[in-house]
């Protein structure tokens, strides 16, 4: 990554518009997850919010997405979740069907058709999220026994889903906004910038946790005491190196790829010959990226969701809490709770499903993108065939076994990532007898570093293209 050919294209104008005008949907997407939902007291139903993340690691994972907007019970509360799951329906069922992909496949016509069911198809389900959404914040709060300053009309339910549907469907145009400027995937750097925000206030958390004094100072070889506290700077050290050597392997692991040589067939057309020449097709070792993690961590956090709707509307139901003990991820926030006695078998049931989830989800996504088939076809019309294969069925057999093994160590080695919380919390359980509860933040990790390396390869892309000129 040549980052000294980034910083110069900015002097391009037109590169540089382009960077202001990703920075400037930023900040404006910053300053709507800020404006609250028109509902009544806000500050009632950001109570019943916390209780809904603590309970809920559906919920943690909702407002890691949404950058916060779900603790602020702002309009972006559903973010762009309904436009994520509208986008798998469709790229599933354009697999599915064969008329569908072969408008897939028709230019820049037929893409432009399936983006704008796309577009149709995210408002229904934004409407239907925000619905759900409401009522459980409702419930909980009549649940708890917490007055309202008034009792919502129909016209309050209107104006509250209609608010949440527009912050849902503006997320979505910044989105396409930002990819337009060919610098990154909006939707990725929505993601990003939602993740990173969260990074201050855990910062300022722990910066205070850190020079509390207090409880004494730390003593440097005795010559002179450091204003922090002993216990947490160890810690915040120790997790600093750790944080570090995880995104030095999340990097490696997402960069590594299988490279095959493509060879091209020479042709002769009067006196002049064509091809004859080689090239590669990379194939990356983790090629559905970071999709099955939050495929995973999605999926099996509704069981818990539904436990807990469950339960709103009907208190000590065994069924919901059966639901609710198996699907939520131990955390420091519910593990004296949901385990009074210390680790049984019952803690070990979400991560091993967890970890079975990413495997089989990254094979599957896998699958979706990278059809084999079709690049077999391409190669052949392309004149160009892999060394020792025979063009056709055997190359497209030949990649599918190459990307099978390939997904076997990509699907192992990010289920095993995506399990380093958990071993986290279970070094803690030992010691302290609770977890940290890093779930969610080792999701998030995962997120920043697949999403950064993209995005930043984009960008210099980009840049390459602008500088062309001062390097010939």
């Amino acid at each position: 990554m040549n980052f000294k050919t980034i910083f110069k294209s900015l002097k391009n104008k037109a590169m540089l518009k382009r960077f202001l005008i990703v920075c400037g949907l930023l900040v404006v997407y910053r300053f709507l997850a800020h404006v609250p939902v028109p509902m009544g007291e806000p500050t009632t139903f950001q109570e019943a919010i916390q209780s809904l993340i603590e309970k809920s690691d559906f919920g943690s994972f909702l407002n890691l997405i949404s950058g916060g907007g779900l603790t602020t019970f702002s309009i972006l509360l559903v973010g762009i979740s309904p436009y994520i799951t509208a986008s798998i329906v469709v790229q599933l069922v354009t697999k599915a069907i064969p008329s569908l992909e072969e408008l897939s496949k028709d230019g820049e016509t037929g893409r432009r058709k399936i983006s704008q069911w796309t577009r149709i198809l995210t408002i229904p389900l934004a409407i239907v999220q925000s619905i759900a959404y409401i009522f459980m914040l409702y419930q909980s709060v009549l649940s708890a026994n917490t007055a309202l300053a008034y009792t919502p009309t129909t016209a309050d339910w209107i104006l509250s889903v209609t608010a949440m549907v527009a912050g849902s469907t503006i997320l979505m145009w910044f989105g396409e906004l930002i990819t337009e400027q060919g610098i990154g995937n909006g939707i990725s750097i929505i993601i990003f910038t939602s993740i990173v925000s969260q990074l201050p206030a855990t910062l300022t958390s722990l910066g205070t946790a850190l020079f509390d004094t207090s409880n004494g100072s730390l003593s440097l070889f005795g010559w002179f005491n450091l204003p922090v506290n002993p216990a947490i700077f160890w810690i915040v050290l120790g997790f600093a190196v750790a944080v570090l050597l995880v995104i030095y392997l999340l990097v490696k692991i997402n960069e590594a790829q299988r490279v095959i040589t493509i060879n091209y067939a020479k042709r002769i057309r009067g006196n002049s010959a064509y091809g004859g020449i080689k090239s590669i097709l990379p194939l990356k070792l983790i090629a559905a990226g970071v999709i099955p993690v939050i495929f995973a961590t999605a999926f099996l956090s509704l069981p818990a969701l539904l436990g807990q709707l469950i339960q709103t509307i009907d208190p000590g139901n065994g069924f919901a809490d059966t639901l609710m003990k198996l699907f939520t991820a131990p955390s420091a926030n519910n593990f004296a709770s949901l385990y009074p006695n210390g680790i049984t078998g019952s803690w070990f049931f979400y991560p091993a499903i967890y970890f079975l989830l990413v495997v089989l989800f990254t094979y599957f996504y896998t699958s979706i993108i990278f059809n084999t088939n079709e690049i077999a076809d391409n190669l052949q019309k392309q004149g160009a065939f892999i060394e020792s294969v025979r063009p056709g069925n055997r190359t497209a057999e030949y990649l599918g076994r190459t990307i099978n093994r390939l997904n076997l160590f990509g699907a192992l080695a990010l289920g095993l990532i995506a399990m380093l919380p958990f071993a986290t919390d279970y070094v803690f359980i030992v010691i302290t007898g609770a977890p940290l509860g890093l779930s969610i933040s080792g999701t998030g990790l995962l997120i920043i570093v697949t999403v950064a390396l993209e995005n930043l390869r984009q960008l210099n892309s980009r840049a390459l293209m602008v500088t062309y000129d001062e390097y010939k």
